[in-house]
């Protein structure tokens, strides 16, 4: 008998709790189920056999990580709300004569049965719904669906150990708070933090210029470079910022509300506002980190939506032909005209194997370097470079890259007349931002800059570069190229380059075998010795599959993680309403013996709610306003430049999560008025 009476005490703490406890489990569980899926689509061969497979493990490799990092912390805050509902059954307990160490063996029944309970159950949804996820990202990745049944045990034993231990350290925490404490202490942990907070002015001011801080950070990287170098600065600018904002500007906007007589003395406002100003501390990091989550959702989900759905966009601006040659030759020499003529014969007589002719052609010689921009002086000395980054704050992020090519190239791919003198070129810039007049090269050879073109038709290589390009277009090439000195600047720089790419029509098959083909002929042993160069064969239909999985693989990923997220969303408003219940209960006791009716108690908390719940959306929406140009620039890594159907995409997700976010405010609304109102 004596060795069931702490699990049946547990068993019965908790059923009396069930409230507080039912949405923890379910948490748990959810959490211990999305682990499992992820670790089990890491170790899943269907998976890995599909092609670009092996890219998305890596990526759910990470995301495991991810989660098992935010389970523990979330999981530390929640939990904190439990012990704090409980803490005065605690006192009680103990002030009736058991002890600590009764308690703590009392605690770890009800930690293990909490365990046990989301562990078994968050495994079993997990084994029912991995097969399920596994489908899902198959078919995402264009692979072949295979229906039969698998369980992981590899993933059972990974995610039996992360939880096992997140539920110990749960449990010796939760013991560490309990020895700390006394039983008075213990028996008054409700009525901790009921004093009013004092308006903290310089709390405030400083979380709004951390704040503007972040979103000067987010508004001033004006290319690819910098948006990397600052991204994270902002994020963690902007968090911080929200966190000093919402606690110390939730207490001032109290503070405005009970000096507006017009609204703080009516029925429905006096209760709500009288309540919210004693925890208003506590309850503004409660929003801030709703706020945070509620960003990191729509972030995550409208920028890897976008990858997934402009994957074709992607793969167009990387690959502009349907096949893509380029040649690094070893020398000035090795631009040889003639050579060319040959490579293109043979690529036609690959081509018409096929029973077609190359269509649509980019075709170019051009010399690039690294260089950099100071005023209309153009520095492409590496050392120079070098020196000049260590110097700059923003390092490499003034950087370019300088293709000189010939004017007569860009004519036939342009289809324009354009004649240069000897000191004349013609420049195309996407994000250097050239005005100068003349363009100075470091040595003092200069040019008159006839004017500024707004189209050339790019390789893709060039376009995948992060920093800016500066294109210039020279009369002759090897006179530019001898009076500019870039010859000299050493083994790695300038490349000398050949651009081929075409179109043929053909179907994606007969495209892979024709690349295949092209390959064979010029990367033989005998064609490499014969000319002396390296390049590049590639196209649409080859790399399609790999920009599917990798952005595919992102997407996947951005869902699971945003599930997770919006479990902690949830609970976090779900406990705030909950825990802010059952202070607010005697209060709401003494108004309806009063006189205060049902009609005006529901009244009052929907005042309450609607002063201070949409605020967390509202910031989330002005959060994702200010990143949405840094999100611009970062997706350019991926090649993707379609700013339009990002900020569709962005707006559509913004929307979905507000009428979400709607549907949990009605919901522990109502469990908020049924605690206060005795129901």
């Amino acid at each position: 008998m004596r060795l069931l009476f702490y699990p049946r005490l547990a068993l019965d703490g908790i059923r009396k709790n069930k409230r507080m406890y039912c949405p923890y489990l379910l948490t748990c569980m959810g959490m211990t189920m999305m682990y499992y899926i992820i670790a089990f689509l890491c170790r899943s061969e269907t998976v890995s056999a599909v092609r670009g497979g092996n890219v998305v493990q890596e990526f759910l490799w990470l995301g495991s990580g991810i989660i098992a990092f935010f389970s523990g912390c979330f999981l530390f805050y929640t939990n904190s709300f439990l012990i704090r509902r409980r803490k005065k059954e605690f006192g009680l307990y103990n002030i009736l004569g058991m002890g600590k160490r009764n308690i703590g063996i009392l605690l770890f029944w009800e930690s293990l049965f909490i365990a046990v309970c989301a562990l078994s159950s968050g495994l079993a949804a997990g084994m029912l719904c991995s097969k399920l996820a596994e489908l899902g990202l198959i078919r995402m990745l264009s692979g072949e669906i295979d229906y039969r049944l698998a369980v992981s045990a590899e993933a059972i034993g990974a995610t039996g150990k992360v939880f096992g231990m997140i539920f110990t350290l749960l449990f010796m925490n939760t013991l560490i708070q309990l020895k700390a404490t006394s039983a008075i202490s213990l028996l008054r942990s409700e009525n901790v933090g009921e004093k009013p907070p004092r308006t903290n002015w310089l709390l405030g001011i400083a979380g709004a210029v951390i704040l503007s801080g972040g979103y000067y950070t987010a508004l001033t990287a004006d290319d690819v470079f910098n948006a990397i170098l600052h991204f994270f600065a902002a994020v963690i600018l902007v968090i911080a910022g929200t966190y000093l904002v919402m606690i110390a500007g939730s207490v001032v906007f109290c503070r405005v509300l009970q000096r507006n007589r017009n609204y703080y003395y009516k029925a429905g406002h006096f209760v709500s506002v009288s309540s919210m100003v004693y925890r208003m501390k506590r309850n503004g990091a409660g929003l801030a980190s709703i706020c945070i989550l509620a960003t990191m959702v729509l972030v995550m989900l409208s920028s890897t939506a976008i990858l997934y759905f402009g994957s074709e966009d992607s793969l167009k601006r990387s690959y502009p032909r349907e096949l893509n040659l380029t040649f690094y030759m070893r020398d000035f020499e090795g631009l040889d005209a003639e050579k060319f003529t040959l490579f293109r014969e043979d690529v036609r007589g690959a081509v018409r194997q096929y029973g077609t002719e190359p269509a649509n052609a980019i075709d170019f010689r051009s010399i690039s370097m690294m260089g950099y921009l100071d005023g209309g002086v153009l520095y492409t000395d590496p050392e120079r470079i070098d020196e000049w980054a260590m110097g700059h704050v923003e390092g490499y992020a003034g950087v370019c890259i300088v293709n000189l090519i010939p004017v007569e190239d860009y004519n036939a791919l342009m289809g324009e007349s354009e004649s240069l003198e000897e000191d004349e070129v013609l420049i195309y810039t996407d994000e250097t931002g050239f005005e100068p007049d003349i363009l100075s090269f470091q040595n003092g050879a200069a040019y008159r800059v006839k004017r500024i073109t707004d189209q050339f038709v790019y390789a893709g290589h060039f376009d995948m570069s992060v920093v800016s390009m500066l294109t210039v277009f020279v009369p002759d090439l090897e006179t530019a190229a001898e009076k500019t000195g870039i010859l000299d600047n050493g083994e790695d720089w300038p490349e000398f380059q050949w651009v081929y790419g075409f179109d043929t029509g053909l179907s994606e098959d007969a495209q892979i075998e024709l690349c295949d083909r092209l390959k064979d002929i010029f990367w033989s042993e005998e064609r490499l010795d014969q000319y002396g160069y390296d390049s590049s064969i590639a196209g649409r239909a080859v790399n399609r599959a790999d920009y599917y999985s990798l952005n595919g693989g992102l997407f996947y990923l951005g869902i699971l993680l945003s599930i997770v997220f919006v479990f902690a969303t949830v609970l976090i408003i779900y406990y705030k309403q909950i825990s802010e219940g059952y202070e607010d209960q005697k209060r709401f006791e003494i108004m309806q013996k009063v006189g205060m009716t049902r009609r005006e108690i529901r009244k009052s908390i929907n005042s309450q709610l609607l002063t201070v719940f949409f605020l967390p959306l509202a910031g989330a929406g002005l959060h994702l306003a200010f990143a949405f140009p840094i999100i611009c620039q970062l997706l350019l890594v991926f090649q993707l430049n379609n700013v339009r159907l990002f900020a569709v995409t962005t707006v559509i997700g913004f929307l979905l999560f507000a009428v979400f976010y709607t549907l949990v405010y009605r919901i522990t609304s109502n469990a908020y008025y049924r605690i206060v109102s005795g129901k």
